[in-house]
C-alpha cells in the first residue's frame, strides 16, 4: 500500500475522489490530509487554552493563524522544498514532509477571540487562546417587606 493509498484509507476517503475534476472536492481532500499529518497537542489552563503544533522549517511568515466568525481556530502554513541546484546532486531519498499544514479548532464559548497570541520558536507553534473571565452568579431576588401604613 503506498503512501497515498494508506492516507485515503486512514481517512476513509475513496482513492477515485482524489483524482475526481470537481475542485470542491479536491480543496476538501487536500485540506482534510493536510489536517491528518498535522498533529497537535492541546492544553487546558485555569486562564487559557494552549495549542502546541510542530511546523518544521516555517518562519514566522509562513504561518497563518486567524479565527473564522463561527469561532473555529484555523492555523494553516505550507512549507516548500528548496531545490539547490548543483550539477551532478541527485535525491536519494526524500522524507521531510513538504506541502501544508492545516488544523482546525471550535473554540468553547469562553474562548476570548480578542486575546490570542501565537509564538514560533524552533519550529514549534504554540498559539495561546485566554478564557474569558466565568459570568457574575445571578443574585437571588432580594424581597421586601411589605409594610402596612
Amino acid at each position: 500500500m503506498d503512501m497515498l493509498s494508506a492516507l485515503h484509507h486512514m481517512l476513509n476517503i475513496p482513492e477515485e475522489v482524489d483524482k475526481g475534476f470537481n475542485p470542491a472536492t479536491h480543496t476538501y481532500v487536500r485540506d482534510a490530509k493536510a489536517m491528518a499529518s498535522t498533529p497537535a497537542d492541546v492544553k487546558e489552563y485555569p486562564k487559557s487554552y494552549v495549542f502546541i503544533i510542530d511546523m518544521p522549517g516555517l518562519k514566522s511568515g509562513d504561518i497563518k493563524v486567524q479565527v473564522e466568525e463561527d469561532n473555529v481556530l484555523v492555523i494553516s502554513g505550507e512549507r516548500k522544498r528548496v531545490e539547490e541546484e548543483k550539477e551532478g546532486a541527485k535525491y536519494v531519498m526524500m522524507e521531510r514532509r513538504v506541502g501544508k499544514f492545516m488544523r482546525k479548532f471550535v473554540l468553547p464559548e469562553n474562548a476570548n477571540r480578542d486575546a490570542i497570541s501565537a509564538v514560533c520558536q524552533d519550529g514549534v507553534l504554540t498559539v495561546t487562546v485566554d478564557k474569558l473571565p466565568p459570568p457574575e452568579p445571578k443574585k437571588k431576588p432580594k424581597t421586601i417587606e411589605v409594610k402596612i401604613a
